[in-house]
Protein backbone atom coordinates (compact mmCIF):
# COMPACT_ATOMS: atom_id res chain seq x y z
CA UNK A 1 0.00 0.00 0.00
CA UNK A 2 2.53 1.91 -0.54
CA UNK A 3 1.07 3.55 -3.69
CA UNK A 4 -1.64 5.18 -1.23
CA UNK A 5 0.89 6.51 0.99
CA UNK A 6 2.18 8.38 -1.96
CA UNK A 7 -1.14 9.56 -3.18
CA UNK A 8 -1.75 11.38 -0.01
CA UNK A 9 2.10 13.06 -0.25
CA UNK A 10 1.39 13.74 -3.93
CA UNK A 11 -1.66 15.96 -2.89
CA UNK A 12 -0.45 17.98 0.32
CA UNK A 13 2.40 18.92 -2.33
CA UNK A 14 -0.11 19.57 -5.46
CA UNK A 15 -3.41 20.05 -4.26
CA UNK A 16 -5.58 23.64 -4.36
CA UNK A 17 -7.48 24.40 -0.95
CA UNK A 18 -10.69 24.45 -1.96
CA UNK A 19 -14.36 24.63 -0.31
CA UNK A 20 -16.94 21.69 -0.57
CA UNK A 21 -20.54 21.35 0.42
CA UNK A 22 -20.06 19.59 3.98
CA UNK A 23 -18.34 23.43 4.68
CA UNK A 24 -15.16 21.49 5.81
CA UNK A 25 -12.89 22.47 3.16
CA UNK A 26 -10.26 20.14 1.62
CA UNK A 27 -6.91 19.84 -0.55
CA UNK A 28 -7.45 18.61 -3.49
CA UNK A 29 -6.75 17.10 -7.11
CA UNK A 30 -8.60 15.99 -9.74
CA UNK A 31 -7.59 12.86 -11.25
CA UNK A 32 -4.95 10.37 -9.95
CA UNK A 33 -4.50 6.67 -10.14
CA UNK A 34 -2.91 3.87 -8.48
CA UNK A 35 -2.60 0.23 -9.17
CA UNK A 36 -2.52 -2.61 -6.91
CA UNK A 37 -1.50 -6.63 -7.88
CA UNK A 38 -4.19 -8.63 -6.79
CA UNK A 39 -3.06 -12.27 -5.79
CA UNK A 40 -3.62 -15.16 -3.10
CA UNK A 41 -0.71 -14.16 -1.33
CA UNK A 42 -1.53 -10.48 -0.59
CA UNK A 43 -4.32 -8.17 -0.36
CA UNK A 44 -4.29 -4.18 -0.46
CA UNK A 45 -5.08 -3.98 2.74
CA UNK A 46 -3.92 -0.64 4.40
CA UNK A 47 -1.13 -1.22 7.81
CA UNK A 48 0.06 2.25 8.29
CA UNK A 49 -3.42 2.35 10.25
CA UNK A 50 -6.12 0.02 11.06
CA UNK A 51 -8.75 -0.91 8.60
CA UNK A 52 -12.61 -1.30 8.99
CA UNK A 53 -12.70 -4.88 7.75
CA UNK A 54 -15.83 -6.15 9.21
CA UNK A 55 -17.45 -2.63 7.69
CA UNK A 56 -16.02 -3.76 4.29
CA UNK A 57 -17.25 -7.13 4.09
CA UNK A 58 -20.61 -6.08 5.67
CA UNK A 59 -21.43 -3.42 3.47
CA UNK A 60 -20.29 -5.66 0.16
CA UNK A 61 -22.75 -7.95 1.15
CA UNK A 62 -25.52 -5.55 1.57
CA UNK A 63 -24.66 -4.37 -1.72
CA UNK A 64 -24.67 -7.42 -3.20
CA UNK A 65 -27.72 -8.72 -1.88
CA UNK A 66 -29.59 -5.16 -3.06
CA UNK A 67 -30.69 -3.82 0.35
CA UNK A 68 -30.99 -0.05 0.86
CA UNK A 69 -31.95 -0.47 4.57
CA UNK A 70 -29.41 0.87 6.65
CA UNK A 71 -30.41 -1.87 9.93
CA UNK A 72 -30.25 -4.58 7.42
CA UNK A 73 -26.62 -3.34 7.28
CA UNK A 74 -26.19 -3.70 10.77
CA UNK A 75 -26.98 -6.70 10.98
CA UNK A 76 -24.90 -8.11 8.59
CA UNK A 77 -22.29 -6.44 9.80
CA UNK A 78 -22.25 -6.96 13.34
CA UNK A 79 -24.39 -11.00 12.25
CA UNK A 80 -27.44 -10.52 15.10
CA UNK A 81 -30.46 -10.34 14.91
CA UNK A 82 -32.05 -6.54 14.16
CA UNK A 83 -33.34 -6.51 17.68
CA UNK A 84 -30.13 -6.74 18.88
CA UNK A 85 -28.63 -3.85 16.50
CA UNK A 86 -30.30 -1.22 17.70
CA UNK A 87 -27.63 0.65 19.95
CA UNK A 88 -24.87 -0.43 17.15
CA UNK A 89 -24.21 2.46 14.42
CA UNK A 90 -22.59 1.70 10.92
CA UNK A 91 -20.78 4.38 8.64
CA UNK A 92 -24.55 4.26 6.93
CA UNK A 93 -26.33 5.43 10.22
CA UNK A 94 -25.27 9.77 9.89
CA UNK A 95 -26.50 9.40 6.16
CA UNK A 96 -29.54 8.09 7.47
CA UNK A 97 -30.14 10.02 10.16
CA UNK A 98 -29.74 13.03 8.31
CA UNK A 99 -29.86 13.25 4.38
CA UNK A 100 -32.27 10.14 4.23
CA UNK A 101 -34.74 11.97 6.92
CA UNK A 102 -34.29 15.48 4.80
CA UNK A 103 -35.52 13.33 2.19
CA UNK A 104 -38.49 12.73 3.75
CA UNK A 105 -38.21 8.83 4.56
CA UNK A 106 -39.23 7.75 7.92
CA UNK A 107 -36.39 6.10 9.77
CA UNK A 108 -36.72 5.18 13.32
CA UNK A 109 -34.68 2.17 15.12
CA UNK A 110 -36.09 -0.48 13.37
CA UNK A 111 -35.95 0.41 9.59
CA UNK A 112 -33.77 3.13 8.30
CA UNK A 113 -33.91 3.48 4.34
CA UNK A 114 -31.49 5.30 2.47
CA UNK A 115 -33.10 5.65 -1.40
CA UNK A 116 -32.03 3.86 -4.41
CA UNK A 117 -28.30 3.84 -3.52
CA UNK A 118 -25.77 1.20 -4.12
CA UNK A 119 -27.24 -2.29 -3.44
CA UNK A 120 -30.98 -1.18 -5.37
CA UNK A 121 -28.77 0.18 -8.78
CA UNK A 122 -26.28 -3.01 -8.67
CA UNK A 123 -29.31 -5.43 -8.22
CA UNK A 124 -31.87 -3.15 -9.92
CA UNK A 125 -30.99 -0.81 -11.92
CA UNK A 126 -33.58 2.25 -12.49
CA UNK A 127 -36.05 0.36 -11.26
CA UNK A 128 -38.72 1.80 -9.67
CA UNK A 129 -38.51 2.67 -5.45
CA UNK A 130 -41.54 3.50 -3.46
CA UNK A 131 -41.54 3.84 0.37
CA UNK A 132 -38.20 2.06 0.55
CA UNK A 133 -39.81 -0.85 -0.87
CA UNK A 134 -37.81 -2.04 -4.51
CA UNK A 135 -39.95 -3.32 -7.08
CA UNK A 136 -38.13 -6.06 -8.96
CA UNK A 137 -38.56 -4.04 -12.59
CA UNK A 138 -34.74 -3.20 -13.20
CA UNK A 139 -31.84 -4.51 -14.39
CA UNK A 140 -29.46 -6.88 -11.93
CA UNK A 141 -26.29 -6.16 -12.90
CA UNK A 142 -24.70 -8.14 -10.72
CA UNK A 143 -25.72 -11.37 -12.47
CA UNK A 144 -25.23 -10.12 -15.97
CA UNK A 145 -21.68 -9.25 -15.07
CA UNK A 146 -21.33 -12.94 -13.96
CA UNK A 147 -23.08 -14.43 -17.36
CA UNK A 148 -21.16 -11.87 -19.23
CA UNK A 149 -17.82 -12.83 -17.78
CA UNK A 150 -18.35 -16.56 -18.40
CA UNK A 151 -19.53 -16.42 -21.83
CA UNK A 152 -18.62 -13.46 -22.98
CA UNK A 153 -14.80 -13.15 -21.52
CA UNK A 154 -13.16 -10.77 -24.33
CA UNK A 155 -15.65 -8.44 -23.83
CA UNK A 156 -14.89 -4.17 -23.24
CA UNK A 157 -18.76 -3.89 -21.78
CA UNK A 158 -18.20 -5.46 -18.85
CA UNK A 159 -19.36 -2.73 -17.00
CA UNK A 160 -20.99 -2.14 -13.55
CA UNK A 161 -22.86 0.98 -12.46
CA UNK A 162 -24.11 3.36 -9.63
CA UNK A 163 -24.62 6.42 -11.01
CA UNK A 164 -28.06 6.85 -12.07
CA UNK A 165 -28.98 10.32 -12.76
CA UNK A 166 -32.80 9.37 -13.03
CA UNK A 167 -32.72 8.56 -9.05
CA UNK A 168 -29.88 10.89 -7.96
CA UNK A 169 -32.27 13.33 -6.03
CA UNK A 170 -33.95 9.96 -4.42
CA UNK A 171 -30.25 9.02 -3.05
CA UNK A 172 -29.70 9.95 0.92
CA UNK A 173 -26.21 9.99 -1.20
CA UNK A 174 -25.12 9.83 -4.58
CA UNK A 175 -22.55 7.18 -5.37
CA UNK A 176 -19.17 8.27 -4.77
CA UNK A 177 -17.98 5.15 -6.27
CA UNK A 178 -19.69 5.17 -9.58
CA UNK A 179 -18.43 3.09 -12.13
CA UNK A 180 -16.48 -0.31 -11.92
CA UNK A 181 -15.28 -2.30 -15.65
CA UNK A 182 -14.01 -6.01 -15.49
CA UNK A 183 -11.58 -7.02 -17.91
CA UNK A 184 -10.58 -11.13 -18.51
CA UNK A 185 -7.48 -11.43 -19.96
CA UNK A 186 -5.03 -14.68 -19.31
CA UNK A 187 -7.36 -16.33 -17.09
CA UNK A 188 -7.32 -13.46 -14.87
CA UNK A 189 -10.19 -11.14 -13.62
CA UNK A 190 -8.83 -7.34 -13.30
CA UNK A 191 -11.24 -4.56 -12.05
CA UNK A 192 -10.67 -0.78 -13.08
CA UNK A 193 -12.92 1.73 -10.55
CA UNK A 194 -13.78 5.55 -11.22
CA UNK A 195 -14.11 6.89 -8.09
CA UNK A 196 -15.99 10.78 -8.62
CA UNK A 197 -15.14 11.62 -5.12
CA UNK A 198 -12.32 9.98 -3.22
CA UNK A 199 -12.02 10.93 0.50
CA UNK A 200 -8.14 10.21 0.82
CA UNK A 201 -8.06 9.55 4.35
CA UNK A 202 -10.85 7.52 5.82
CA UNK A 203 -12.71 6.45 2.26
CA UNK A 204 -10.33 5.64 -0.20
CA UNK A 205 -8.95 2.30 2.34
CA UNK A 206 -12.06 1.44 2.55
CA UNK A 207 -13.00 1.31 -1.18
CA UNK A 208 -9.89 -0.18 -2.71
CA UNK A 209 -10.35 -3.42 0.09
CA UNK A 210 -14.07 -3.49 -1.32
CA UNK A 211 -13.49 -3.60 -5.08
CA UNK A 212 -10.52 -6.14 -4.37
CA UNK A 213 -12.61 -7.87 -2.31
CA UNK A 214 -15.83 -7.75 -5.16
CA UNK A 215 -13.00 -8.84 -7.79
CA UNK A 216 -12.38 -12.06 -5.75
CA UNK A 217 -15.62 -13.10 -5.54
CA UNK A 218 -16.58 -12.52 -8.96
CA UNK A 219 -13.29 -14.62 -10.07
CA UNK A 220 -14.21 -17.43 -7.58
CA UNK A 221 -17.81 -17.52 -9.23
CA UNK A 222 -16.29 -17.57 -12.27
CA UNK A 223 -13.51 -19.78 -11.85
CA UNK A 224 -10.66 -17.34 -12.91
CA UNK A 225 -7.70 -16.21 -11.28
CA UNK A 226 -7.19 -12.55 -9.82
CA UNK A 227 -5.27 -10.36 -12.16
CA UNK A 228 -5.25 -6.60 -10.72
CA UNK A 229 -7.21 -3.52 -9.45
CA UNK A 230 -7.04 -0.22 -10.68
CA UNK A 231 -7.85 3.38 -8.76
CA UNK A 232 -9.10 5.91 -10.63
CA UNK A 233 -10.43 9.47 -9.02
CA UNK A 234 -11.70 12.11 -9.74
CA UNK A 235 -12.03 14.76 -7.33
CA UNK A 236 -9.29 13.39 -4.77
CA UNK A 237 -9.23 15.38 -1.68
CA UNK A 238 -8.10 15.17 1.87
CA UNK A 239 -10.35 17.37 4.64
CA UNK A 240 -9.12 19.98 6.38
CA UNK A 241 -9.99 18.64 9.78
CA UNK A 242 -8.08 15.68 8.52
CA UNK A 243 -4.02 17.19 8.06
CA UNK A 244 -2.97 16.14 11.28
CA UNK A 245 -4.06 12.47 10.81
CA UNK A 246 -2.66 12.17 7.29
CA UNK A 247 1.14 13.78 8.73
CA UNK A 248 0.68 10.86 11.12
CA UNK A 249 0.07 8.24 8.84
CA UNK A 250 3.04 9.24 6.45
CA UNK A 251 5.61 8.98 9.18
CA UNK A 252 4.77 5.25 9.44
CA UNK A 253 6.38 2.26 6.96
CA UNK A 254 4.03 -0.01 5.51
CA UNK A 255 4.16 -3.60 5.95
CA UNK A 256 3.65 -7.05 3.96
CA UNK A 257 -0.21 -7.26 3.00
CA UNK A 258 -2.34 -9.71 4.68
CA UNK A 259 -3.70 -12.97 2.59
CA UNK A 260 -7.60 -12.88 1.67
CA UNK A 261 -9.13 -15.90 3.24
CA UNK A 262 -12.68 -16.57 2.23
CA UNK A 263 -15.14 -19.02 2.23
CA UNK A 264 -15.77 -21.64 -0.70
CA UNK A 265 -19.17 -20.42 -3.22
CA UNK A 266 -19.89 -21.46 -6.62
CA UNK A 267 -22.93 -18.93 -7.85
CA UNK A 268 -23.97 -15.50 -6.57
CA UNK A 269 -26.77 -17.42 -4.25
CA UNK A 270 -24.09 -19.34 -2.39
CA UNK A 271 -22.22 -15.76 -1.99
CA UNK A 272 -25.17 -14.44 -0.42
CA UNK A 273 -25.38 -17.13 1.91
CA UNK A 274 -22.02 -16.11 3.62
CA UNK A 275 -21.18 -13.95 6.94
CA UNK A 276 -19.38 -11.47 7.57
CA UNK A 277 -17.55 -13.67 9.78
CA UNK A 278 -16.85 -16.32 7.38
CA UNK A 279 -13.94 -13.39 5.70
CA UNK A 280 -10.58 -12.64 7.44
CA UNK A 281 -7.26 -11.53 6.60
CA UNK A 282 -4.77 -13.96 7.49
CA UNK A 283 -1.65 -12.18 8.67
CA UNK A 284 -2.83 -8.82 9.32
CA UNK A 285 -0.90 -6.35 12.05
CA UNK A 286 -1.50 -2.77 10.96
CA UNK A 287 0.01 -0.27 12.90
CA UNK A 288 -3.16 1.42 15.59
CA UNK A 289 -5.96 3.12 14.19
CA UNK A 290 -5.98 6.99 13.36
CA UNK A 291 -9.65 8.52 14.47
CA UNK A 292 -10.98 11.41 12.00
CA UNK A 293 -14.23 13.26 11.93
CA UNK A 294 -16.42 11.78 8.81
CA UNK A 295 -17.90 15.21 6.67
CA UNK A 296 -21.74 14.32 6.25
Amino acid sequence: MRQYLEALQYILDNGNDVSDRTGVGTRTVFGYQMRFPLSHSEFPAVTTKKLAWKSVVGELLWFLEGSTDERRLAEITYDKPRKECVDKNTIWTANANKQAVDLGYTNDDEYKTLGPVYGFQWRNFDGEYYNGAPYLKGTDQIAWIINEIKTNPDSRRIILSAWNPNQLDKMALPPCHTLAQFRVMNGKLSCQLYQRSADMFLGVPFNIASYSLLTHMLAQICNLDVGEFVWTGGDCHIYQNHMEQVQQQLQRTPAKGPILDMPEFNTLEELLATKTSDYSLVGYTPMPSIKAPMAV
